[in-house]
């Protein structure tokens, strides 16, 4: 894993050379390359190899799903929105270089995954690469991670025991575990994989990503701002639905442990060889300790 996430990043880097206008280039290249897990760009190339892919043809889509994930970020560390001074361990993009410009360098971000993703793949037959690109367009939309943000942003005006199980359910399937998903799906589309594996690639992603989220909310109660490299307990003090809160600690972490067995479910029928990375990074996700 750690030798992909540096694959990745040179590669995001390579793709995002600084140029004019470059306070709006600095600020993308701020938080793109900001030290991260890059955990969705290694489940790409992941789940290609699992279909008989080559990493190098699904790094173009990498890099687009970390490009999202960033601009994800950046707009949710926003005064308006979770209003958060530190991610990655480093000083969120809006303090760094302001509210206007973290604004439209996750807008620039959310332009240019799509233009690079389109553009710098080869060797793909076209319909694969429209259906790819048409997975993350669902993925970050209003369909996927626009709709949970926006439901979070509702949720903040009720008590927790006003929101339930099912509405954080639906917030964390789609402000999370949808890019998640798209990022293990479109491995597997640029991949060449059959259409029953892209749904079961699709399962695991959806398993992975709730359980990213779980752990998450276990992370915050139980770390410090040093050892996350964001702001710790940051939900609670703001008294919002977390599943520690509305299930206990230890219920929440034996959730992780159903989601991350239900993940390596989906692997089943794969070649275990080359399904370990995939296996492994749920265990890693399950287990981190930021």
């Amino acid at each position: 894993m750690a030798e992909k996430a540096r694959r990745v990043d040179d590669a995001l880097d390579r793709a995002l050379p600084l140029r004019h206008p470059e306070r709006l280039l600095a600020s993308m290249r701020y938080s793109l390359l900001a030290p991260g897990k890059r955990v969705r760009p290694v489940l790409t190339l992941a789940a290609c190899e699992l279909v008989g892919g080559e990493e190098s043809t699904a790094m173009p889509f990498a890099c687009a799903v970390e490009m999202l994930h960033v601009m994800s970020l950046v707009h949710d560390d926003l005064p308006c929105i979770d209003n958060d001074e530190l991610r990655r361990g480093l000083p969120s993009n809006h303090v760094a270089f302001g509210e206007g410009v973290a604004v439209l360098a996750g807008d620039a971000l959310h332009c240019f995954a799509f233009a690079h993703a389109a553009e710098a793949t080869a060797g793909v037959p076209p319909m694969r690469v429209l259906r790819a690109v048409a997975e993350l367009g669902k993925a970050t939309g209003a369909e996927g991670l626009l709709a949970g943000q926006v439901v979070d942003i509702d949720e903040e005006r009720l008590l927790p025991e006003e929101v339930g199980l099912e509405v954080l359910e639906y917030i964390h399937l789609h402000k999370t575990a949808r890019l998640l998903e798209a990022a293990v799906a479109c491995g597997g589309i640029i991949g060449g994989a059959e259409e029953e594996e892209v749904e079961r690639l699709r399962r695991y992603g959806r398993a992975v990503g709730l359980l990213f989220q779980v752990v998450d909310d276990v992370l915050d109660v139980t770390r410090t701002s040093e050892e996350l490299g964001k702001t710790a307990g940051k939900d609670l003090a703001k008294g919002k639905a977390t599943y520690p809160k509305l299930m206990g600690l230890e219920k929440a972490r034996l959730l992780a442990e159903e989601l991350a067995a239900k993940a390596e479910e989906e692997l089943q029928g794969f070649d275990r060889n080359i399904a370990r990375p995939l296996r492994h990074l749920a265990r890693y996700i399950a287990h981190r300790h930021n």
